[in-house]
């Protein structure tokens, strides 16, 4: 199906450059984090559900590299990516999806609904983060602060109203917001060619705002292609849409994947994690025995704390 339909909006499937270990750490970290939830939730040992980035994590590692500690992050429903590429913080992040002590939000988050620090807020509510994220960038040019806000969206939340007005306000306004956009094909078990009419592009044209695609799942090409254009929203309050075309190799939550094995065969041949291991074996195996060690570790550590009293009176 993938190859039919999506034929000509496939990412490349390239040699990719070489990582600097930083970066591929977090890479691995984010993959190696999210294998771990859904472990974890086989054994019973996490309630509810959770969304996992699985085939995407390059996306925020790529875009966290332009970030400082006073831009503002919105992210979504599947943000555990977006969290760990921003801070640094495994523990932290497992133990508020596993109500133990030492969570971000003591537990009352989980897995979609996080703060931090006035850097970091995600929802699950699709498109609701849009128009705070304008409030947020508004406020940041009033005060010349030179901050950004950042808000994380898919492919199909580009039905939701909200991101029509948002992107109107944004413009109107001329507000440093830099809104990026997962374009993974499928709305939950919907395909995006199902559900949205025209482009992406066209629509952030629509407002004159400017877009930026993707297609390449190469952290470095891809900090390339987008560094003019953070850099403007940023030093010239101009907004951007930036627009990754990729793959979610995962299912929508813990298991509820409606395509078929030959589809998800064919979108793992684009998945980075594979072709790094293939082309440099000997620094990502070294890397991710580290990356693995770190989260045995954190994982002990956490399982052992007790759960979240924290009290709201």
């Amino acid at each position: 199906m993938s190859e039919k339909v999506y034929s000509d909006r496939l990412p490349v499937r390239q040699a990719l450059t070489e990582l600097l270990d930083a970066d591929l750490e977090r890479l691995i970290l984010i993959r190696e984090f999210e294998l771990l939830l859904l472990h974890l939730f086989s054994q019973g040992k996490l309630n509810g559900t959770t969304h996992t980035c699985l085939g995407q994590e390059y996306i925020p590692v790529s875009v966290s590299r332009f970030l400082t500690e006073a831009d503002f992050v919105f992210s979504n429903h599947r943000g555990h990516g977006h969290y760990l590429a921003h801070f640094d913080d495994p523990s932290g992040l497992l133990a508020e999806i596993m109500g133990r002590e030492g969570g971000i939000c003591h537990g009352v988050g989980g897995s979609q609904h996080l703060y931090r620090d006035r850097q970091h807020l995600s929802t699950g509510i699709q498109g609701e983060s849009l128009p705070v994220a304008v409030g947020v960038a508004l406020h940041s040019k009033r005060s010349g602060s030179g901050s950004l806000a950042v808000a994380y969206i898919g492919d199909g939340t580009w039905g939701e109203g909200a991101v029509y007005e948002a992107l109107n306000m944004a413009a109107l306004w001329m507000v440093p917001l830099v809104v990026v956009v997962e374009h993974n094909k499928i709305s939950q078990s919907t395909s995006t060619n199902l559900q949205l009419a025209g482009s992406i592009a066209g629509r952030a044209r629509g407002f004159g705002i400017d877009h930026v695609e993707v297609r390449s799942v190469d952290v470095n090409e891809a900090r390339a292609a987008i560094s003019d254009g953070i850099t403007k929203a940023r030093n010239r309050c101009h907004p951007l849409v930036i627009e990754f075309d990729t793959w979610r190799i995962g299912p929508h939550s813990k298991g509820d994947d409606p395509r078929d094995v030959d589809e998800l065969e064919n979108i793992r041949k684009w998945d980075w994690h594979g072709i790094y291991a293939e082309l440099f074996p000997e620094q990502f195996n070294r890397v991710a025995r580290k990356v693995q060690a770190r989260l045995e570790g954190v994982l002990q550590d956490v399982e052992a704390r007790h759960p979240s009293s924290w009290d709201q009176r």
